[in-house]
C-alpha cells in the first residue's frame, strides 16, 4: 500500500454513536467501492502501526466523489478518542487502499448484500456508484439494525432507491421496543425466510455479507443451511467496531 497525506476535513453524527470523518481525496489516491485504507493518527503515536494510532476502515464514498469519508461506532478506546477530539484541519496519514470486496463484474447474476449495523460501509461505496452509473445489475440491500436510530446512511439509502430502479433496500429492525422512533417496515433478525422472500425469482445470485464476526458467521451459516454454497458468499468481517 501506499501513504498519502490529508487532513480532517470535517466530521458529523450520522447516527446514535455513530460518527462519519469526512477527509481530502489526495491526489493521486485511485480505489475501488468496496475497498479500505488506514487512516494513522500521526500526532497520536510515534509509531504508525500502534494501535493508537491506526485503524482501518472502509470507504464510504465511492470513486466518483471528491472526499473520502469513513464511519465507525464510537467505542471508548484511545484510537477513537483521539479522532473524535481532533480538530477540523489537522493532518492525518491514509494508508491504501486495500482489500478485495467488491461487486462481482457478471451483471446477469444479481448482488444481495447483507449488512449488519457499521458492516453497512463497504456497501454504500458500491450502490452510491452503481446509482452514479445507473449500472444495469439488480441489487437488492438486507440492512439489520437494533433500531432506526442506530442505523446509520439509512434516509441515504432510501433516497438512493429512487435514483437507481435495479436497487432495492430491505431495513429490519430487531429492538423496536426500545426505540423512540416510529418504524413500518421490517423486524426481527435476517433469517432464512426473509432471506429466501428477498431472493424471490432471482436467478444466481451472489451474497455479500458484512459486519461484526458473530453476525457474520451466523449468516453464512444461515445461507447454508439455505441450500447457497460458499462459493456463491463474500464476506468482511468488522473487528473492534
Amino acid at each position: 500500500m501506499t501513504t498519502y497525506a490529508t487532513t480532517l476535513e470535517a466530521r458529523e453524527e450520522i447516527a446514535e454513536g455513530t460518527m462519519a470523518f469526512h477527509l481530502r481525496k489526495p491526489g493521486g489516491f485511485d480505489f475501488k467501492p468496496g475497498q479500505a485504507m488506514d487512516v494513522i493518527l500521526t500526532s497520536n503515536a510515534s509509531a504508525s502501526d500502534d494501535q493508537s494510532a491506526r485503524h482501518t476502515f472502509s470507504i464510504v464514498t465511492a470513486p466518483f466523489e471528491n472526499d473520502l469519508m469513513v464511519a465507525t461506532r464510537m467505542r471508548d478506546s484511545a484510537y477513537k478518542r483521539a479522532l473524535k477530539s481532533m480538530t477540523v484541519g489537522s493532518p492525518v496519514t491514509i494508508d491504501g487502499p486495500s482489500g478485495s470486496l467488491g461487486l462481482h463484474k457478471d451483471l446477469a447474476r444479481a448482488g444481495l448484500l447483507i449488512a449488519g449495523g457499521i458492516g453497512i460501509t463497504p456497501f454504500m461505496s458500491m450502490l452510491r456508484q452503481a446509482a452514479q452509473d445507473q449500472r444495469p445489475q439488480r441489487l437488492i440491500l438486507l440492512y439489520s439494525n437494533r433500531r432506526p436510530e442506530d442505523a446509520a446512511f439509512l434516509a441515504e439509502l432510501q433516497q438512493l432507491e429512487g435514483k437507481n430502479p435495479n436497487f432495492r433496500l430491505v431495513a429490519t429492525m430487531t429492538e423496536m421496543q426500545a426505540s423512540h422512533l416510529p418504524w413500518d417496515g421490517q423486524k426481527g433478525l435476517v433469517t432464512g425466510e426473509l432471506v429466501g422472500s428477498v431472493v424471490g425469482d432471482l436467478s444466481a445470485p451472489i451474497f455479500y455479507v458484512a459486519g461484526p464476526p458473530g453476525m457474520v458467521e451466523a449468516m453464512r451459516q444461515t445461507l447454508n443451511a439455505a441450500g447457497i454454497d460458499d462459493d456463491d458468499i463474500r464476506s468482511e468481517v468488522f473487528y473492534g467496531y
